[in-house]
This record gives C-alpha cells, structure tokens and sequence, in this order.
C-alpha cells in the first residue's frame, strides 16, 4: 500500500513561509518602493497573517535587508557563468564586470539595491551583504595575477576599488535619463580600465 506523505517539517514551513514574504516584499520593493510598502500589503501577498511577519522578521527593514540579501545572491549566477565562458583570466574578469553591470540594468534590482539600500540599511550592512560578491572578485585577481595577466598584489585592495567604482557607476546608470546610452559609456570605459592594468602586453 502506498504510504501518506510526510508532513512537511517545522524547519520546512518556517523556509516556505520566509521565502514567500521574501517574494513578496521583493515584488512590492520593487514596484512600489520601501516606503510605500505596508507589511499588510507584504502579508497578503504571501498569504499570511500579518502576525508571521514579526515572526520571521524584526519589522520592515529587517526583511529589506533579507531581499537585499537574495538579490545579491542571485548575482553571483549570471556573474559567474559570464566568468566561466572565458579562458584568459583577466578578460574572464571583465566579462564578470559586464555581467554586473548588464544585471543592474533590471529596474528591480536598481531600485532594491542601488536607489533605496543605502537609506534602508546603511553602506555597513550594505557590504556585509555584498561580501560574497567581493569574494568572487579577490578570486578572479589572484587567480589573473598567478598566470601573469596582471602584477602581482593583495587581491582585496583591488577588489574593493574596482567593486566600488562599478557600484556608482551603475547607480549612475540607474540615475541616466538615457539608461541605455549611459551603460554603453559605462561598461567602454571600464573594459578601457581594466585593459591598462594588465601586464602582459596584451590590450584585448
């Protein structure tokens, strides 16, 4: 005889019900704003009480923080799959820089992430939560460095330089009256950057 299925565990419907008012706040998020997002609209949305929010979340911006935490985490796919479709270790980083630049193109994104973060959570937990994407970065330059296509250095400096400049740059993409003509300016003049620091004689 076939047997009844399980039901489903307190950790499993505590996981389904956080990710469904994570999903929830991120479409409101980004359609309507931080602050023209009630909690009630985020529980109707996910279909829950108002109450299983202050459960899962300490108010608000706490479950801001956690959206911005699964934006960035979605990031790092497109990164790096562009990373991985290129063999030279510089050009596979630029490639990456692209790619982030070409996602923050997403109005959701821009808006979660690049408009409203700085105001809701502050640069300090901004980058906290950033930290997986600036991980990827160290790893792509010491990894560029060790087969010579830059000098050798501490990744983390670099990183941290080239993460922040690609940061503004994309907010002032987002920012652009002509976004489009904005992001080509932006991703010409950063392939133009990292194509003078390399120190191989190679200037693809």
């Amino acid at each position: 005889m076939p047997t009844k299925p399980s039901r489903r565990t307190q950790a499993e419907r505590t996981e389904a019900t956080t990710a469904a008012l994570v999903d929830a706040a991120r479409d409101l998020f980004a359609r309507d704003g931080y602050d023209a997002t009630a909690l009630d609209a985020v529980a109707a949305r996910a279909g829950v009480t108002k109450g299983a929010v202050y459960h899962h979340f300490d108010g608000k911006p706490r479950l801001f923080e956690a959206v911005f935490a699964r934006e960035v985490q979605r990031l790092t796919a497109p990164l790096a799959a562009a990373y991985t479709r290129r063999k030279d270790p510089w050009e596979a980083f630029a490639a990456g820089c692209r790619a982030f630049l070409d996602e923050c193109l997403d109005p959701g994104l821009q808006r979660i992430v690049l408009l409203e973060a700085p105001a809701v959570i502050g640069w300090e937990t901004m980058r906290r939560l950033e930290a997986p994407l600036l991980e990827l970065m160290q790893q792509a330059i010491t990894r560029a460095a060790d087969a010579g296509c830059i000098a050798p250095r501490p990744p983390a400096p670099l990183a941290h330089l080239l993460f922040g400049a690609l940061c503004e740059t994309a907010m002032m993409v987002a920012r652009a009256d002509d976004q489009r003509a904005a992001h080509r300016a932006a991703v010409a003049e950063i392939r133009r950057v990292l194509a003078g620091l390399r120190s191989d004689g190679r200037r693809s």
